[in-house]
């Protein structure tokens, strides 16, 4: 895909905006991933009780898609800018150059972790052995690792609507996979729980997941840490207003909720699901879930359709996240090629997913992720609203033809350091967001009026924002006369397209009737028919495949 059809640098135009469906797919696909078994097994090493990781994934997931929807949502959609190409505008390029080589850096390791997500569930057939260190320990698995590596890459290579085309075709059978794996599990603990099968109320439930899956140790990690990861672990997305890139094709600031469907469905209930997936594998081969990578989990949960689930769920998120990564990187040069630097990017993911290292420390990952481009997130969203209400200059820098916003690197490098003095001083990493970004703020504030900003720029300013103005009207015109592309409904469908969505939806039903199967089996014949669901569960994911796939390239 050219740079013209990406807007890599240029607002996107109102007739290239994107609909629902696509931002739907998107956010429930990116977010409904490999990681999800690492993370919902993390969660149940942690010693968190069951009511503390259900009521914190509630609130702290609400407040990731309240802050999609109220931060990045709204700046995106006004701007129709990538968060690179907002940020010269505002910083300079000197700026973009050294945040695109750290934000590259960091996407480019977060993509590398979900293909080697995805590499752990395709060493099963090939009988490698679980890749715990820092480094491979096997040839065989760098080979499988680069070649899940060459397929992501491919995709990332052409561009958003290929993203949610795919994210689209497989994220109804991801959400039915984890749900399914959980289904098939939960007789192995009601039996580890001495409990009568199948399981029968809900009292039960409650007393394994409480004594089973999140046993509470009493230890200093609660509710506060589960809410205060569930916010921040996409910080670099919502907060710090990574997704600028992908919702500034959204046609309002309101489709900033469909990250609910990631955040709801995916970091809620895939991580519920995936820590009784991971409590139950662990029964099941007499060890802990500390042991086990996320491909061991899904293959006792569902056998090779769990294998299929970790490989494509990882894909979905390394995708969206290697663009990223690509238009950080595109952004130093507004010459180089998107395509070109994503794959130039992409193989250097690769080489990195060869190495698990980030995979045993994820967490902490995200975590500071997000928070070392916590600060500049708080620049941009003071600029942008607080700075015309303070009588500041919006884009003063560059009415002030200065190369560097030195108040806002100023800003950043005090933001971070603060992150890691409060750090060192004993506060834990997950409650460091919020100080971060009133200091981020205030120092910005306080910096930019000493270097200009509340000067007085009107004779400069005046045709730029009357240009801006012209842009927002003349696309709100456009909207109200226009449909944009992919929008929820539409015109009836040919037969073959309607008929290769019922087998794929028919297919979701068989795969949820095997796994309410399961849960009827009794203590007697549970092997038995736990074996039969795990073989069978392979032939309708097949045959949603085939059929979701069909309808895809028909639709196209």
């Amino acid at each position: 895909m050219s740079e013209a059809q990406e807007f890599d640098h240029v607002p996107v135009p109102p007739e290239k905006l994107h609909g629902a469906k696509h931002f739907a797919a998107l956010y429930a696909g990116e977010h409904i991933a490999g990681t999800e078994f690492v993370i919902g097994a993390l969660f149940v090493s942690w010693g968190v009780s069951a009511s503390e990781v259900i009521l914190g994934l509630l609130v702290g997931n609400l407040l990731a898609v309240l802050t999609w929807r109220f931060v990045c949502a709204p700046i995106a959609t006004e701007t129709r800018m990538t968060l690179y190409a907002y940020l010269e505008k505002i910083a300079g390029a000197p700026f973009v150059l050294i945040y695109s080589l750290i934000n590259g850096a960091l996407f480019i390791i977060l993509a590398g972790c979900m293909i080697t997500v995805s590499a752990s569930a395709v060493r099963i057939p090939f009988g490698i052995e679980p890749q715990t260190q820092w480094y491979p320990t096997d040839i065989s698995f760098v080979i499988i690792a680069m070649a899940v590596g060459a397929v992501v890459v491919a995709v990332a290579v052409y561009g958003f609507k290929r993203l949610a085309q795919f994210a689209s075709t497989v994220v109804p059978w991801m959400i039915v996979m984890f749900f399914v794996g959980a289904l098939t599990l939960l007789p192995a603990l009601t039996r580890e729980a001495g409990l009568s099968m199948p399981l029968s109320s809900m009292s039960d439930f409650w007393n394994i997941a409480e004594n089973l899956v999140w046993i509470d140790t009493e230890n200093e990690i609660g509710f506060w840490h589960v809410a205060g990861f569930a916010w921040v672990c996409n910080l670099a997305m919502h907060g710090s207003l990574g997704d600028m890139s992908i919702l500034r094709y959204a046609r309002n600031p309101n489709y900033g909720y469909f990250s609910a469907l990631g955040m709801f469905i995916g970091h809620f209930g895939a991580w519920i699901f995936a820590g009784i997936m991971g409590a139950g594998a662990g029964v099941i081969l007499n060890t802990t879930v500390t042991k086990l990578d996320a491909g061991e989990v899904a293959y006792q949960a569902l056998g090779m359709a769990g294998i299929i689930a970790v490989i494509i769920a990882g894909w979905t998120t390394s995708n969206p996240t290697l663009y990223r990564a690509g238009l950080a990187f595109q952004s130093l040069n507004p010459k180089w090629s998107r395509a070109k630097v994503t794959l130039f990017v992409g193989a250097i993911t690769t080489v990195i997913s060869c190495f698990p290292f980030v995979f045993t420390g994820l967490l902490s990952f995200v975590g500071w992720m997000g928070l070392i481009v916590a600060p500049v997130g708080a620049i941009l969203t003071t600029e942008h609203w607080l700075f015309p209400k303070m009588g500041y200059t919006r884009y003063w820098r560059q009415y002030s033809n200065v190369a560097l916003n030195w108040p806002a690197l100023a800003t950043w490098a005090i933001g971070v350091g603060l992150a890691f003095v409060l750090n060192m001083a004993g506060i834990h990493l997950f409650f460091l967001l919020i100080p971060v970004w009133l200091a981020s703020t205030v120092a910005y504030i306080v910096f930019a009026k000493i270097a200009g900003a509340a000067n007085d720029y009107r004779e400069q300013s005046q045709t730029h924002e009357q240009e801006i103005a012209k842009r927002i009207e003349e696309e709100s015109e456009f909207l109200k006369t226009h449909h944009v592309q992919g929008e929820l409904g539409g015109s009836k469908q040919p037969p073959k397209i309607i008929i290769a969505g019922v087998v794929a939806w028919t297919s979701l039903a068989v795969c949820v009737g095997l796994g309410l199967y399961a849960m009827t089996l009794s203590a007697e014949n549970f092997d038995q028919g736990f074996a039969w669901v795990k073989h069978m569960m392979i032939y309708p994911t097949l045959a949603f495949f085939i059929s979701a796939i069909a309808k895809t390239y028909w639709q196209d």
